[in-house]
């Protein structure tokens, strides 16, 4: 149709539907609002890096609104993890002291062993008289610490998740990362799912748009892959090293598919993977999403990225403070953004997003029926 015929032609007014109809809508609505769905705990979640945790040493961490201790014995038996409140008042046993095998509150000195019980009451110096505090299974896996905060029962039948190529030092090299970000741990998976949102960081990687190449999606998981095109400007030196080469071409379909980008969700966790033209691993993110408080409203990202060693493998070391550099600030953006989510859907009492991109509706379908209601 050319301009003219298309400028003649009848148009329909749009309809407009008032702010009370949207409300409507959302309250009547039998899907549990996506904000209000806590992770399924039956899975295991990091709370720790390994190297954090010293010997003799109790460390603090949390897991939803539950206060967690990590426990190293100095006598070389291996990690445990407890309810980081004492039995006695609730303080917390991260603040006492590890002895062989027991932490020792810092209060009485009442001592716990790694299956919960209390061992030692000092001024009675009776066994049995102090109650004990709940356990957590607790491993060990890329230099991460994992608690199962779910039914310990389920523990053993549930994979402990290995990360990316943290295990191929001589291939790869790693970068890891644990930023606290205050929203949602579904606007995290929605973010990096969608990467459409290359507009938001034209400042760090200039005129990139994403090509979406397709999806996939299963019962546990949702996956989808894209390329990169450059519509002009030049290309930084990190963002090459992790996207691989965009040569200046103003028409974007006509540049070549030189590497696909693959976005997985596989529930709780969630992956990003860079192959090149010939199909070999150039980069690898995985990445876990700890909730945090009462109603999951805040998160503990624990994050591995991989980058593939290029022939001569000093020059990555050469370019790896410019490429953590160039990733710190490519994060800072999405955490701004997705704070400003998690602060319009609080001011707003509800989900009111229009969500009109496929891959993240799906997306969004699998966190909800994998997660628990808040209610629940």
């Amino acid at each position: 149709m050319d301009v003219e015929r298309q400028a003649s032609a009848p148009t329909e007014k749009p309809v407009r539907r008032d702010e009370s109809a949207v409300t409507r809508e959302l309250h009547t609505s039998t899907e549990p609002d996506l904000r209000r769905v806590d992770l399924d705990p039956n899975f295991w979640y990091p709370v720790a890096w390994s190297n954090k945790v010293k010997a003799g040493k109790p460390f603090g961490t949390r897991y939803g609104a539950d206060p967690i201790v990590i426990v190293r014995p100095d006598n070389g038996a291996p990690i445990y993890a407890l309810e980081d409140r004492c039995a006695h008042r609730q303080v917390p046993l991260s603040k006492g002291k590890v002895e062989g095998d027991v932490v020792k509150c810092c209060y009485h000195g009442w001592s716990f062993d790694r299956k919960g019980c209390c061992v030692t009451v000092p001024y009675l110096n009776k066994p049995g008289v102090g109650r004990g505090v709940k356990t957590y299974p607790c491993k060990e896996s890329g230099g991460l610490v994992f608690i199962f905060p779910g039914d310990p029962a389920l523990a053993e039948k549930i994979p402990v998740p290995v990360p990316c190529q943290v295990n191929n030092t001589e291939e790869f090299k790693t970068r890891r990362f644990d930023p606290h970000v205050k929203c949602h741990y579904s606007f995290m998976h929605e973010n990096l799912m969608d990467m459409n949102h290359q507009f938001l960081h034209r400042k760090q990687m200039g005129q990139i748009t994403a090509r979406f190449l397709g999806q996939d999606k299963g019962e546990n998981f949702v996956e989808a892959s894209y390329s990169f095109a450059r519509k002009g400007g030049e290309q930084p030196l990190a963002e090459r090293l992790l996207f691989g080469r965009h040569d200046k071409t103003i028409d974007v379909k006509d540049q070549p598919i030189d590497e696909v980008v693959t976005i997985r969700t596989t529930y709780p966790y969630q992956t990003l993977q860079i192959r090149d033209k010939d199909g070999d691993l150039m980069m690898d993110l995985w990445v876990a999403y700890v909730p945090l408080g009462e109603h999951q409203e805040e998160t503990q990202a624990y994050g591995l990225l991989s980058v593939r060693r290029p022939k001569m493998k000093f020059l990555l070391d050469l370019a790896w403070p410019v490429l953590g550099i160039f990733t710190n600030r490519i994060f800072m953006e999405d955490k701004e953004i997705v704070e400003m989510e998690q602060e319009a859907w609080r001011e707003l009492g509800g989900d009111h997003n229009v969500e009109v991109f496929p891959v993240v509706r799906n997306l969004r379908e699998l966190l909800r029926r994998s997660g628990v209601p808040e209610q629940a």
